[in-house]
C-alpha cells in the first residue's frame, strides 16, 4: 500500500545577505513572512532590517556580545 504525498507548504521564511558596519557578513538570515507584511506601505527591506534588527537584539541579550551595525541588506 503507497502512502499519500502531503502537499508542499508555501515558504514561511524569506532568506537575506545582511553587511554590517565593521565589514562582517551573514548569509541566508531567515525572517519570517508573517514579519514582511507590507499592507501599510513599509518597504519590504525595511521591514527585514527591522525584524533581523529584534534577532539581533536577543541574540546580544543571550551572549553579552553586541552586533555592530547594519549596513545593508539584500534579498538572497
Amino acid at each position: 500500500m503507497a502512502r499519500n504525498k502531503s502537499k508542499m507548504k508555501p515558504a514561511t521564511f524569506t532568506m537575506f545577505n545582511v553587511t554590517y558596519e565593521d565589514g562582517s557578513i551573514t548569509s541566508n538570515r531567515r525572517v519570517e513572512n508573517d514579519r514582511l507584511d507590507q499592507s501599510f506601505g513599509d518597504a519590504l527591506l525595511d521591514l527585514a532590517r527591522t525584524a533581523i534588527q529584534d534577532q539581533d537584539n536577543e541574540i546580544a541579550q543571550r551572549s553579552n556580545r553586541r552586533r555592530a551595525k547594519i549596513q545593508k541588506i539584500t534579498e538572497a
